[in-house]
């Protein structure tokens, strides 16, 4: 097991070890409340785009099954007509200059993987630049646009937001509740007050405090020829080695489970590099990944490697709620 894998485990399952960490996350608890308050203040240079921005985030380290929900987002505010613009910091990302638009035909090592992901799922406009305020600069000169979304930046004070969306594991929770390194915060819980929602993956019904949305997987998808197949395509029983390099594989494995195969998971580093090589397992069985490792693995994937594509499914009451923001950050002339 990896050393970030030990760590997120001890996160969210504990060990007294992470005690010698105290001191550390009291300072960081100091430096993330600093840089909280400053922009409460309005203190330093803080963007305010033109046109309303939605931050969609998280408050831990680990996945949350972020970018199904933004994948959901864009394509719910384009069935209304809204020109949506999206950006990113375009994690693992390593193109020629920044800020930079990512265009469909890009490699996953340019663009990075969940940028990639989204173009493709989406055609909509998509910047990466660290510095999401220059970016979403980039992105409005470009074109116009009616809203923005930035994939994260919940952290990135240095750029105003109309809406702020938590995501949570609702499986994991927020582990130990600590910030880091002593637990997998990234900021004290009591910053969820101060969002404008929560939403719990995972979760079977709303809570008090927070919308719930699932992931459902829809078909399976041949990355070599993009042949599209039910879920029936492989029998219950079926043996297949599945992969994934993302913030939970864990729940990726547990997906294709409740689907009656017959896995052996392969866990990566949320992220990963690939290759044909690290990829050619014994024995040889179909091979069966997410869609966000899949933008990597195209170019050498085998004829039985495929991607199991998973739909964000948000609650009527979310719905209910987003039209509703929507309604009161749009123009009326925009909307339907």
């Amino acid at each position: 097991m990896a050393m970030s894998d030990r760590l997120l485990s001890a996160w969210y399952r504990g060990h007294p070890a992470l005690t010698l960490l105290r001191p550390l996350e009291w300072l960081y608890r100091r430096i993330v409340r600093h840089r909280r308050q400053r922009f409460l203040a309005g203190e330093g240079h803080i963007y305010q785009p033109p046109v309303p921005l939605i931050v969609v985030g998280n408050i831990t380290v680990g996945g949350t099954g972020k970018t199904p929900l933004i994948l959901w987002m864009i394509q719910h505010c384009q069935r209304s007509g809204l020109r949506v613009g999206v950006v990113s910091r375009g994690y693992g990302a390593n193109p020629p200059q920044l800020p930079w638009r990512v265009e469909a035909e890009h490699s996953a090592a340019i663009a990075g993987d969940e940028p990639l992901l989204i173009v493709q799922r989406t055609g909509v406009s998509l910047m990466i630049d660290p510095d999401r305020s220059r970016a979403v600069q980039a992105l409005l000169a470009s074109e116009p646009l009616d809203l923005i979304l930035s994939d994260d930046g919940m952290q990135h004070y240095r750029l105003a937001r109309d809406l702020e969306l938590v995501l949570i594991d609702a499986a994991r929770g927020l582990g130990n509740q600590r910030c880091l390194p002593a637990g997998p915060l990234r900021e004290p819980v009591e910053r969820l007050q101060s969002v404008d929602a929560v939403l719990y993956n995972g979760a079977a019904d709303d809570r008090n405090d927070g919308f719930a949305f699932q992931l459902q997987p829809t078909e399976l998808v041949n990355l070599n020829s993009g042949e599209r197949r039910s879920l029936d395509h492989f029998p219950p029983g079926q043996a297949l080695h599945a992969v994934a390099g993302i913030g939970n594989p864990q729940r990726f494995f547990t997906t294709l489970e409740t689907l009656h195969w017959r896995t052996i998971p392969h866990a990566f580093a949320d992220h990963a590099e690939y290759s044909a090589q690290a990829l050619n397992f014994t024995p040889s069985l179909p091979l069966v990944m997410t869609e966000k490792d899949a933008v990597k693995c195209r170019p050498f994937a085998a004829a039985d490697w495929w991607y199991l594509a998973v739909d964000a499914a948000p609650s009527p009451a979310f719905v209910a709620w987003f039209d509703t923001q929507l309604m009161r950050l749009l123009p009326a002339r925009l909307l339907p």
